[in-house]
């Protein structure tokens, strides 16, 4: 899903029932257009007993069918359950953002997303030439001031 195209035809369908699987899934929202690919994301533990992990992706083969889906199966229930169906997002690289083993800090694009440069890193440190107290005088008192 890193194509963009491919992330605007594809939804998010959370909260399904255990016993849903990648066929369920179709039938449910073929009404709604010709689907591309169906997934259902395996367990991260492959002893668990579980088939999936709770969520999966319906892929359609336009933008407006999944817009479809969406405006109409939010909050529908699947198997006695009422499921989550939204827009899905872009698959996040293992290395990027919170979560990864990298300080995000540290992470390629940083600097230039947060327009961090040499300059905020010497503030950082403390070295920016300017007393810290500066400009808090007449605070050494605690609690509203008299008018």
């Amino acid at each position: 899903m890193s194509d963009p195209a491919r992330t605007r035809n594809t939804v998010y369908v959370g909260g399904l029932d255990g016993q849903v699987t990648e066929q369920t899934l179709h039938d449910a929202f073929i009404p709604f257009g010709e689907i591309v690919n169906v997934s259902l994301p395996k367990p991260e533990l492959p002893s668990s007993k579980e088939l999936h992990r709770g969520f999966g992706y319906v892929e359609f083969s336009l933008a407006e069918d999944a817009s479809e889906a969406i405006d109409n199966m939010d909050q529908a229930e699947l198997y006695g359950r009422v499921i989550k169906v939204n827009p899905a997002k872009p698959q996040k690289d293992v290395n990027e953002g919170l979560g990864s083993r990298t300080a995000v800090w540290e992470q390629d694009g940083y600097a230039t997303k947060y327009n961090v440069g040499e300059a905020d890193d010497a503030e950082v440190d403390g070295d920016t030439g300017r007393d810290p107290m500066q400009g808090l005088e007449g605070l050494d008192e605690a609690g509203p001031r008299a008018q």
